[in-house]
């Protein structure tokens, strides 16, 4: 199975159009949050629906040095995943998912019916968390929200769209559910899987 895009090219720099974080003149704020352009081929025989995940693994661990001023977050802190897109139960017969189709925007308290494929389900991205004790945007982040990495972070981050094709067309999941349900759901159904990755960051100093 091959998964490719019209919006960035594999492993070089995602446009700000697709991230939710995006440079200012004052520091960084919110952006376009489209979400990119990616169609697929080569697909399995006998696949009867198609997983999606967007994560990325160099989130820092230390959250109260995101956007500290005065602080960098330097390159060798340790790392952890995070998701910013879980969609599953895509038909079949879906092989390519428009620029802008899913998100298009920032939601404060995230998006509440999140757009996509006829019959695909949704589940919580990251910033569900990330925004927990924030009352102006708390709530249940729904779809694609793209990256909005700390500005002061040194790491160049990279994100990694995989597609996976599963014998299954509906996966047993919650009504609220995450990657991890997902990837704990697709065990033993995982027909085939593509990846490709771009890479962001808000940092003025770190290039890639």
């Amino acid at each position: 199975m091959r998964l490719t895009s019209d919006s960035f090219e594999h492993r070089g720099r995602l446009p700000g159009e697709f991230a939710a974080g995006v440079r200012t003149e004052t520091g960084a704020g919110f952006g376009p949050n489209r979400n990119p352009q990616l169609r697929w081929d080569d697909v399995p025989p006998g696949t009867r629906s198609f997983a999606l995940l967007l994560i990325d693994p160099d989130a820092p661990t230390v959250p109260g040095m995101a956007g500290k001023a005065g602080v960098e977050i330097p390159v060798d802190q340790p790392r952890c995943e995070f998701t910013h897109w879980a969609m599953v139960d895509i038909p079949a017969d879906i092989r390519e998912i428009a620029a802008g189709s899913c998100s298009d925007g920032v939601v404060a308290h995230g998006k509440r019916e999140p757009a996509g494929p006829a019959g695909t389900r949704q589940g919580l991205n990251d910033y569900t968390g990330w925004f927990a004790a924030d009352v102006a945007m708390r709530g249940d982040w729904l779809g694609y929200d793209g990256p909005f990495p700390p500005p002061n972070d040194l790491r160049l981050h990279r994100y990694f769209f995989r597609l996976f094709a599963l014998d299954v067309a509906r996966l047993e999941l919650p009504a609220r559910f995450t990657s991890a349900d997902v990837l704990r759901a697709m065990h033993g159904h995982v027909l085939g899987e593509a990846t490709i990755h771009a890479t962001y960051s808000l940092h003025p100093g770190v290039k890639g």
